[in-house]
């Protein structure tokens, strides 16, 4: 009898005001008022205040989960390492990680940019390649980054074919595997201060690098005498095709991807490589704090870069860096500097962007900056871009010139 008594209209037990019942249209015995407490006689324990709360959280729920996923949200990688991670954050000691299994992605794609410690990276996968058993996949082709979309299809068929565990290595833009039907690879990269990757590459096709004194005739056999000796100033100030836009248009590309607009200065690419750099990226290191790059790969990806940093600090390793630094390079005029710095706006907010996020990245690890404190400057005067910051290095003179010489490539 009691239940009946609960389910009947009634004798409900939740209260209401009499005004509220005859606003219902009728009393208990009337079909209109019991189709309009059906609901509440379900939650018989919720007044109609509380019943109003719950939905409007509900509500706000719904809206806030519709906002996240509008803006795509991370990669389902990143999402398997904040699972993996937990509540957990890396010391400043650089301690093991917890034991538990760290997600696995099988395929990863370093579309390294150009002039930005890629050769030294290449050169410690080499050699964890071979430590670790994974399948290193490179290319010779250094000057082809922009494909048609038949050189998409059929490079990305070449890459997904590849026995996996696999790294591909290659100076390409980005490219959009799901396009074609393929999986989404994990992408990493490096990129540096614009003016001085500009620079560094300047140079280096000119006179190319310690490695061997022709090797610059390797890369650029078609440039005339009067080209390779022409004066970094000469070139900025009287506006040769080199040293202005779209030439100095180059980091962004390589995260922006393969569409034409890719390819023009501007808005459109600026927030289309950011983009991409959210969603397809697990990182985009700074070559100017390296150690910091290479720790960060070892504790996202260890199946591939195990015991990097200790490769990296390895005296002989360190001979072999050396080889890659570019020769004869000198410093433009601080006129011919501020000049680049205008005219690579777009580069340079692209790079601070990264740069934001590569610090938010390491402080959720529980890394600190160790970075020098810039000299005071005036206010009137532009901060040169050619002073970069470095790591500062408790080790011997040796290897801390070592840094040094690694970061003017």
């Amino acid at each position: 009898m009691k239940k009946k008594q609960q389910h009947g209209g009634g004798d409900c037990p939740v209260p209401r005001p009499p005004a509220a019942a005859a606003a219902t249209g009728g009393g208990p015995g009337q079909g209109g008022g019991l189709k309009r407490r059906r609901p509440l006689s379900l939650l018989p324990f919720l007044s109609l205040r509380d019943y109003g709360f719950c939905m409007a959280a509900l509500l706000l729920f719904c809206l806030g989960s519709l906002f996240y996923q509008l803006n795509g949200g991370p990669p389902h990688f990143l999402l398997d390492l904040r699972h993996y991670l937990g509540n957990s954050t890396y010391l400043d000691d650089h301690g093991p990680p917890p034991q538990k299994v760290l997600p696995f992605p099988s395929q990863v794609v370093y579309n390294r940019v150009g002039k930005c410690g890629s050769r030294t990276v290449v050169l410690l996968l080499r050699i964890l390649s071979e430590k670790h058993g994974f399948n290193l996949v490179t290319s010779d082709i250094h000057n082809k980054t922009r494909l048609t979309k038949n050189e998409q299809m059929e490079l990305i068929k070449n890459i997904s074919t590849a026995e996996q565990p696999y790294l591909f290595t290659r100076h390409v833009h980005f490219l959009n595997f799901s396009r074609f039907g393929g999986d989404q690879p994990v992408y990493i990269n490096i990129i540096r201060d614009p003016v001085n990757r500009f620079l560094s590459n300047y140079f280096f096709r000119r006179f190319g690098d310690w490695r061997g004194e022709q090797n610059h005739m390797i890369r650029t056999p078609s440039m005339r005498q009067e080209e390779r000796y022409l004066d970094i100033n000469v070139c900025i100030l009287e506006n040769y095709p080199e040293c202005s836009n779209p030439r100095l248009f180059y980091i962004i590309p390589y995260f922006c991807g393969q569409h034409p607009r890719c390819r023009e200065p501007g808005e459109w690419a600026l927030e289309r490589a950011k983009l991409n750099v959210n969603e397809n990226f697990l990182l985009v290191g700074i070559l100017e704090e390296l150690e910091d790059v290479l720790l960060l790969l070892e504790r996202f990806l260890p199946h591939y870069f195990k015991d990097v940093l200790s490769i990296y600090k390895n005296p002989e390793h360190r001979k072999l860096g050396n080889l890659t630094v570019t020769v004869k390079k000198t410093v433009p005029s601080p006129e011919a500097i501020q000049i680049l710095y205008q005219r690579m706006r777009y580069e340079y907010e692209f790079y601070y962007y990264v740069k934001e996020q590569f610090h938010l990245l390491k402080r959720k690890f529980g890394l600190k900056s160790h970075i020098r404190k810039p000299r005071p400057r005036p206010e009137f005067f532009i901060p040169s871009p050619l002073e970069t910051e470095e790591p500062i290095d408790d080790e011997e003179e040796d290897d801390e010139k070592w840094l040094e010489d690694i970061y003017k490539r």
